[in-house]
């Protein structure tokens, strides 16, 4: 089985740290998978840089989970 990489971007000013890591981590207990977790705090120059759309952006294996379709990132 393909090794799971879940990368989350936020801006400074995101609240859904928490209720991020224990969504993510809800997930993956309930469907018994095992990943590797980063949090990346980033500011908007390298959030447009990475072509970011919204905060939190989710990302499992490099495609983007959510948010999807949402122009900015705050």
């Amino acid at each position: 089985m393909e090794e799971i990489k879940i990368a989350c971007y936020l801006s400074p000013e995101c609240a859904s740290e928490e209720s991020l890591h224990k969504n993510i981590n809800s997930a993956l207990t309930a469907e018994k998978i095992n990943a590797t977790v980063v949090i990346h705090r980033i500011d908007e120059d390298e959030a447009v840089a990475l072509g970011l759309s919204g905060s939190p952006s989710v990302f499992i294996n490099s495609k983007e989970l959510q948010p999807q379709g949402i122009v900015g990132f705050s």
